[in-house]
C-alpha cells in the first residue's frame, strides 16, 4: 500500500482547529447521531469511527453499543483524539472508547469490528480504494456493516457513485441508502 493512503499534509484533511465550524450545538439540528445510527449500531457492537474528529459520533455510538460493546475512535490528528478523550470523559463513556491514531501509510487496525462509520471523510483520503479495502478487512466477514456518508457540498453525485463502485470492488454490498441531511449515504455489508 502506498504511503499516501491517508496523508497528513494533504489539504483535503479537515484540520483540528477547524472542527468547531461544524462540530457545534447547531449541528444537532440536522445531524442527530442517535437518529442516524438507529438500527445500524446495536447493543454489544464493536464499532469503528473513522475520521472521528472530536467524537461527535463516537460518544453516541458508545452509548448505543453499551457496556458489552466498544468504540475505536480513529483519526490522523492527535488533537482530534484529545478532543474525543475530553468529550468521552465528560459524558462518562471513556471506558468504552479506545483512541487509535491512524498513520499516513494506512489505518493500521488490528481488531475486527461489527460496524464502521466514515462520516464526511472518505473524500479526504488520496487513495479511496486502499482505504476502503482496509475498512473491509477490519470488518467481520459475512455481516460487518459500513456506513459511508459524504457531504453533498464537497462530493458530487458522480464522485459518490464512483466511491460506491470502489466499495463494491473491495467486498461490500450496498444494503440501504439512509437519508442524512446535506449528505449522500450508503449502508454496506461486508461479504
Amino acid at each position: 500500500m502506498s504511503t499516501e493512503t491517508i496523508a497528513s499534509s494533504d489539504s483535503r484533511v479537515c484540520r483540528w482547529w477547524m472542527i468547531h465550524t461544524f462540530d457545534n450545538p447547531v449541528r444537532r439540528l440536522f445531524h442527530k447521531p442517535e437518529v442516524i445510527l438507529r438500527g445500524i449500531v446495536h447493543s454489544g457492537d464493536r464499532c469503528l469511527d473513522l475520521g472521528c474528529g472530536y467524537g461527535y459520533f463516537s460518544v453516541p455510538m458508545a452509548g448505543i453499543a453499551g457496556p458489552e460493546g466498544s468504540v475505536t475512535a480513529a483519526d490522523l490528528q492527535p488533537e482530534m483524539l484529545a478532543g474525543v478523550k475530553r468529550r468521552a470523559e465528560k459524558y462518562g463513556v471513556s471506558h468504552l472508547i479506545t483512541l487509535h491514531r491512524v498513520e499516513p501509510a494506512g489505518l493500521n487496525l488490528k481488531e475486527t469490528f461489527d460496524i464502521a462509520l466514515a462520516f464526511w471523510m472518505i473524500h479526504e483520503v488520496p487513495d479511496p480504494r486502499a482505504t476502503l479495502g482496509q475498512i473491509a478487512a477490519a470488518l467481520k466477514p459475512g455481516g460487518g456493516r459500513f456506513l459511508l456518508v459524504e457531504p453533498k457540498g464537497h462530493v458530487t453525485r458522480s464522485e459518490f457513485a464512483r466511491t460506491v463502485d470502489i466499495a463494491k470492488t473491495v467486498g461490500f454490498t450496498s444494503i440501504a441508502e439512509p437519508r442524512v441531511a446535506f449528505s449522500r449515504a450508503v449502508l454496506f455489508r461486508r461479504e
